[in-house]
């Protein structure tokens, strides 16, 4: 297939090793084979400066909103363990008390209560400890607003109020909490989000307390609207059966826009600037014309991660708080091993050993 001499890429992105195929019917390749005794005469233990070389971080696209970024040199499970953290563990602040006072909507208590604990706000939850079950609320785990809202009809006919929206959340400082936030009033981060539609005489009057949580409990406490990853595609042409110039025009065709470039003179190349955009729609497998002019890729440990912020988190200070609860996961992992490791080793050994404690890289051994 095509050689990597005059590519943009990295060189290592041509290594078969790296590639899981992509064929009419199937994939393959899945799994990696680079793990201790796969090849004879090689190295593939885990090694901390190997592993540091071939990680790397970039940012393709960012906006208020969202963010685009590939992480290159992990494991498919590690980069979904921080897609499924992103969804789920990242914490943030939601509605969750709801106390009605006044409801003359068409809309039920519990309804309302669910789409006001859906609401997105602009708090940071660092300010704020989790509340469990049975604790007090207070100023450092509870934020209180009000929803006030009434309905009327002005001397012109007009309807005042007939909407009420997000914007409408009125935060009542509680202890210290106004000195602690200063300027940055808590609220909805979308202010024009609809909550309910009033005729005149109709009332909606509430306390709301919301409090600090994390998206496996529910998914209003989830910091994203969406957050995925694919890897990255790989398109070889096989210079020994170039494609036809006069097919070059369909042969584009089949792939995502601006991916496949034609010369005047119906050469076909790969754009790399757009590769990332193919969505390998296996088009180009079903012409028989094709067939063996060109291999489809994906790179196994090249990730695409394509993330929308919903709550206070600035799109590029996700990952990092992924990260971090990352982190004290495998800090409480290392603590219970290293608890069990000296168990251990005062139950069976002999008197006056000492554990052996974690290596340059952080690994503890256990004993068989």
């Amino acid at each position: 297939m095509a050689s990597s001499s005059s590519s943009h890429l990295p060189p290592s992105v041509f290594n078969p090793r790296r590639h899981v195929g992509v064929h009419a019917e199937r994939i393959s390749d899945v799994a990696s084979t680079e793990f201790p005794g796969h090849y004879p005469g090689e190295d593939h233990s885990w090694n901390l400066a190997r592993f540091k070389e071939n990680l790397s971080v970039s940012v393709k696209r960012l906006s208020q909103r969202s963010i685009e970024f590939d992480l290159v040199g992990v494991d498919a499970s590690i980069a979904n363990a921080f897609r499924r953290i992103l969804i789920a563990e990242v914490p943030t602040i939601a509605i969750e008390d709801v106390f009605v006072w006044n409801n003359t909507s068409v809309i039920h208590d519990e309804i309302l209560a669910q789409r006001l604990g859906l609401i997105p706000l602009n708090v940071d939850p660092a300010l704020f400890s989790t509340r469990l079950p049975g604790d007090i609320p207070y100023d450092r785990n509870t934020l209180v607003f009000q929803l006030n809202v009434e309905c009327s009809r002005a001397k012109d006919g007009k309807i005042v109020n007939e909407y009420v929206t997000s914007g409408d959340l009125k935060w009542v400082p509680q202890g210290e909490q106004e000195s602690v936030f200063g300027d940055l009033v808590p609220a909805a981060t979308n202010k024009d989000i609809v909550i309910a539609k009033l005729r005149p005489g109709q009332v909606i009057d509430m306390e709301l307390h919301a409090i600090k949580g994390v998206g496996k409990e529910h998914a209003k406490w989830s910091p994203v609207a969406t957050a995925t990853y694919r890897l990255h595609p790989l398109i070889l042409l096989n210079p020994s059966k170039p494609v036809p110039p006069h097919l070059a025009q369909k042969f584009a065709s089949c792939f995502s826009p601006g991916v496949v470039k034609v010369s005047p003179e119906g050469e076909v190349s790969i754009d790399e600037r757009h590769l990332r955009k193919e969505t390998m729609s296996r088009e180009v497998l079903r012409h028989k014309e094709f067939e063996g002019c060109v291999e489809l890729k994906r790179i196994r440990d090249w990730f695409i991660y394509s993330v929308e912020s919903e709550g206070p988190y600035a799109p590029e200070a996700l990952l990092p708080e992924a990260i971090k609860v990352m982190r004290g996961k495998i800090e409480s992992i290392r603590a219970a091993a290293e608890a069990l490791l000296a168990d251990s080793a005062d139950a069976g050994a002999p008197s006056g050993a000492v554990a052996a404690g974690p290596d340059a890289d952080g690994d503890v051994e256990m004993d068989s």
